[in-house]
């Protein structure tokens, strides 16, 4: 079930309105103005991350771990079972399992309300009200908590919360709730910033994996 969901979400991991303005917290405002320019002004970046689903009732359902690289509006996410390649324009996703490889294919579309690894630190541009709601450490680093909510009825997501190392910008963790009450959190457990990546590396060669079905959607 998790797998599917993280699926859904990275396929669902500029300017703003005057009423994003007056709605928003200026010191929240300040503080994802700061991150945002921080990334803009990265070469890229690698990352370990864990990422857990929970819900009230049952708690902690489940845990696991992935990688993530970005460059700009590329990324690239390696799961347990899958992979995620995105160059900006075509968007691979490959599922990996004991009995059978496929990958899709889809052009990437520009929707307002997704939220991929690319775009994160700038999804407050987007529709929502940016509250600076408390403090607290991430793996033993003092974090703001920001809690972004959608100011549109149909949003995908009407509640992100972030958690941004107070002395680098940096974006530790951000949780999003789904639609039946769960929780799902990504935490950086290891961060490279300011890497170089040849574009290629965004792009999954079809030409180099013939023991992989394709399903072209484009």
């Amino acid at each position: 079930m998790l797998s599917k969901k993280i699926i859904t979400i990275v396929l669902l991991f500029n300017c703003f309105s005057t009423a994003l303005f007056a709605q928003s917290d200026a010191k929240a405002i300040e503080i994802l103005s700061k991150v945002s320019e921080n990334y803009k002004n990265l070469n890229g970046f690698t990352g370990l991350f864990e990422y857990s689903y929970s819900t009230e009732d049952e708690g902690l359902i489940q845990t696991n771990t992935g990688n993530v690289t970005v460059k700009g509006d590329k990324y690239r996410l390696m799961l347990d079972d899958q992979e995620i390649f995105n160059n900006g324009k075509t968007v691979w996703t490959l599922i990996k399992s004991t009995k059978y490889k496929e990958v899709t294919i889809n052009n990437v579309e520009d929707d307002a309300d997704e939220l991929t690894p690319s775009n994160v630190y700038n999804i407050y541009k987007k529709g929502y009200n940016s509250q600076l709601i408390g403090s607290s450490e991430i793996n033993g680093v003092p974090a703001h908590e920001i809690l972004l909510t959608s100011d549109k009825p149909n949003a995908r997501f009407k509640r992100i919360k972030l958690y941004i190392d107070k002395a680098k910008n940096e974006i530790l963790a951000w949780e999003i709730k789904d639609d039946v009450g769960g929780t799902f959190k990504y935490t950086f457990k290891e961060l490279n910033p300011n890497v170089k990546i040849v574009d290629d590396y965004f792009v999954f060669k079809v030409s180099e994996n013939q023991d992989v079905e394709v399903i072209d959607l484009r």
